[in-house]
């Protein structure tokens, strides 16, 4: 048997997603580790990986700051935990053409629509403007487009009436935890 998949997450703010996946492991239910958490500010969320005992950095986007080199610093600061697979999870950067060449096939993110429906930064506002029925969730490989990935998996959530933006988000995003949990345990059995 191989060693368990070794995961680098990205995170901006409470690591709900990260959350979700620390404990499936703990509970033995996918077959990897979290070798390292990033993130771009002192999000909150980096302390449930501390508590593991998980490395975490952090690594700030300064505004008006070089972009390139600050994509070329987090692809290094990834590299460093020699990942099988990278995460976004509600990571709010966009990455460049560095970090994307380095992790290219093993970067996946997760989305609160069902893309290519709802793109974008407000997904979940979107999918109410829009009227529909049933929005979602993705969990797709990173390219160099904004939620144009090819799609590894969706999950479907329905829109009840006298649904907000905050009581839809949340349905969504408890969908998403396990979506990100399914995958990376299919991509940890793929591993092996």
């Amino acid at each position: 048997m191989s060693d368990p998949l070794r995961c680098v997450v990205l995170i901006s703010g409470t690591g709900t997603l990260l959350q979700a996946l620390l404990d499936a492991i703990s509970a033995g239910a996918v077959a990897a580790r979290v070798v390292g958490v990033g993130a771009d500010r002192e999000a909150t969320g980096l302390a449930a990986a501390r508590t593991r005992g998980v490395e975490t950095f952090v690594l700030p986007l300064v505004r008006g700051g070089d972009r390139n080199a600050w994509d070329e610093e987090l692809a290094q600061a990834v590299a460093r935990f020699a990942p099988d697979l990278v995460i976004s999870a509600g990571f709010m950067k966009l990455v460049g053409a560095a970090f994307l060449d380095r992790f290219a096939g093993r970067f996946i993110n997760t989305h609160p629509a069902l893309l290519p429906s709802f793109p974008g930064a407000h997904a979940v506002r979107d999918a109410l403007r829009a009227g529909v029925k049933v929005t979602g969730c993705t969990v797709f490989a990173v390219d160099e487009g904004v939620d144009t990935g090819p799609i590894i998996a969706q999950t479907p959530v329905p829109v009840l009436p006298g649904d907000d933006e905050a009581r839809l988000h949340e349905r969504i995003k408890q969908e998403e935890r396990r979506l990100l949990v399914d995958v990376v345990r299919e991509w940890s059995q793929h591993h092996e």
